[in-house]
């Protein structure tokens, strides 16, 4: 008895101290009464989260190891959006990362829809984290199809079936994505066969972009913004995101100094991963695991995607992530995460905000504001008109 008294006071010792740090690990927030304090506190509408499954009887879901496939794609989705406002609402399509989930950034995603935006999320059916015979990062060439799917049931539906008030703004429907589901968003946006042209705004967050020319990105003009970390160990920032700007007309990049991959992810800021030193271990860990499945590299991984002939270079793709190591001081996830919400909703606020002022603020406080309050922020506009003509 003495010795179980013992292991509980020790156990209740760890918890505490494990409590205390991760209580004094807490990201530092943006200063009081800025304006990044306020745009991250809750908007003005009350936010409704309905489950919802999607299934599309047109496509089917490949075999992938002991899963012997599907003839359709059935699409989990979760939908945040206002209550009480009957207006024409902007749409935005979340792609979760690989081996993730639809629910990973609830909070964004109910940030948004507290002001104005009907969010929709899937579980992308093999990219998931708990995909029948394993997460398989091949099926991402489906997933632009997965999105057009949820786009076409959602403006399809009659009023009685909707679960939000108001309805859809066919001319205001954006993508988004981190990782796996930022190059699922390129893919939406700017493919020159899966893409969907409805697609009016886009954001990719760490998406994998290395293997895509100035040719590729030219079939879609519009608003384009890539959102990196400097220290990003599994998708690496100098060949993904820094030539954004040298192949995407008028796009935009937003470099966070010191920023992760895995710190684009809430569960990076969530208990006991806040207490980790390095954010992408874990992420570096379960990617390699994931990898060591399979006898192909990742250029074949992603061969489905397209070739030359469509701006898709697939040779010199690095066969595996994390090569360089770690970083030796990775910001906080959490100031991270901050960092993203906000350039969320800046950036679809400054194309899909009713009020032309509103838009104009959004654009502001993007370009200007969110550096001043985040010093680790800065931000990179490319020139308008052709690329080949710099």
């Amino acid at each position: 008895m003495k010795i179980l008294r013992i292991l509980c006071v020790v156990v209740v010792a760890l918890v505490a101290v494990l409590g205390i740090a991760f209580v004094l690990g807490a990201p530092e927030s943006p200063p009081a009464g800025s304006e990044s304090a306020q745009l991250l506190a809750p908007g003005p509408l009350p936010v409704g989260i309905t489950d919802f499954t999607f299934v599309d009887r047109s496509r089917p879901t490949a075999a992938n190891d002991d899963f012997a496939g599907a003839p359709e794609r059935t699409l989990e989705a979760t939908l945040w959006y206002p209550e009480g406002d009957a207006g024409r609402h902007p749409l935005l399509v979340y792609s979760h990362g690989f081996m993730s989930w639809r629910t990973e950034h609830a909070a964004l995603a109910e940030l948004l829809a507290s002001h104005g935006y009907v969010v929709a999320s899937v579980d992308f059916p093999l990219t998931n984290l708990l995909a029948p015979g394993g997460a398989n990062s091949a099926d991402v060439i489906h997933q632009p199809g997965d999105l057009s799917f949820v786009i076409d049931e959602m403006l399809g539906w009659a009023e009685a079936e909707r679960p939000f008030d108001g309805s859809i703004d066919p001319d205001r429907i954006g993508a988004l994505g981190v990782s796996l589901g930022g190059l699922t968003t390129i893919l939406v946006t700017h493919h020159p066969r899966v893409r969907d042209e409805r697609i009016a705004a886009s954001l990719s967050i760490a998406g994998l972009a290395a293997f895509f020319d100035e040719r590729f990105y030219a079939n879609a003009d519009i608003p384009f913004l890539m959102l990196a970390g400097t220290e990003d160990a599994l998708v690496a920032y100098e060949t993904n995101a820094r030539p954004i700007l040298d192949r995407v007309a008028g796009s935009a990049l937003l470099t966070i100094e010191n920023g992760t991959h895995t710190g684009f992810t809430a569960v990076s800021d969530a208990f006991p991963n806040r207490l980790l030193s390095q954010p992408d271990f874990m992420g570096c860990y379960m990617l390699n695991r994931n990898f060591e499945r399979s006898d192909d590299g990742r250029a074949a991984r992603f061969a489905q995607i397209g070739g030359p002939e469509d701006g898709i270079v697939l040779s010199g793709v690095p066969e595996r992530p994390c090569e360089r190591g770690l970083p030796d001081a990775p910001l906080a996830p959490g100031r991270q995460l901050m960092i993203t919400r906000l350039t969320t909703l800046a950036f679809f606020g400054s194309h899909f905000a009713a009020d032309p002022a509103e838009r104009a603020a959004h654009a502001t406080f993007l370009r200007e504001t969110l550096g001043k309050d985040f010093p680790e922020v800065r931000y990179d506009q490319a020139p308008p008109g052709p690329v080949a003509s710099r």
